[in-house]
């Protein structure tokens, strides 16, 4: 079984993240679920990622590092829109990492080194029409991952949804995110 890091999005630790990670504790998995915004929840993604840009971006990210020291480096480091960037930046940079799950965001791979680590699988979901994820360009920079890294799976689930996956928004899509979980804990289960 896996060990699990699990990074909230922009409207902070929803319920829905919580059921995610409990989702993962029930098919066997250890899993950590930090909270990178101090226990503030928001309604609406523009007010948590206003909450973000007041912390500083950089601040959010550190408290991410930080939530993976005194863990071991074996790790599977999952994100959500925001905390793809403590998932990405802990899965290229931090010796150990098992795996990565980046779920509806992705970055260049140049903002954390320039290389995928070889050993490292990852999968990447986003929503085809999602206004972030397809319109900003994660889709292209989940793309260039794809196409460098020996392990590496981009799903595209149709649609212009974004936080398709937290059960407790409008923007949740339950088909497509039945498919996520599925492919999720496929993916830990081939974990070593």
């Amino acid at each position: 079984m896996a060990e699990v890091l699990v990074f909230h999005h922009g409207h902070g630790l929803t319920v829905g993240i919580r059921d995610f990670a409990e989702q993962l504790r029930r098919a066997g998995h250890t899993v950590h679920v930090p909270d990178l915004y101090e226990g503030q929840v928001f309604g609406s993604l523009e007010e948590g990622i206003g909450y973000a840009e007041n912390a500083g971006f950089d601040t959010i990210r550190a408290r991410g590092t930080a939530a993976a020291e005194g863990l071991p480096a074996e790790l599977v480091y999952v994100g959500f829109s925001l905390g793809v960037l403590s998932a990405q930046k802990l899965a290229q940079t931090r010796p150990g990492a098992k795996g990565a799950l980046l779920l509806e965001a992705c970055v260049p791979i140049s903002e954390f080194g320039g290389a995928w680590p070889q050993d490292v699988p990852v999968q990447i979901h986003g929503m085809d029409a999602d206004p972030f994820f397809a319109g900003e360009g994660d889709v292209d920079a989940a793309r260039a991952l794809v196409e460098t890294a020996t392990d590496a799976e981009l799903f595209l689930y149709p649609g212009d949804r974004h936080l398709f996956t937290d059960s407790t928004l409008p923007s949740y899509d339950e088909q497509a995110a039945q498919q996520v979980n599925r492919r999720v804990l496929g993916f830990l289960d081939r974990i070593k």
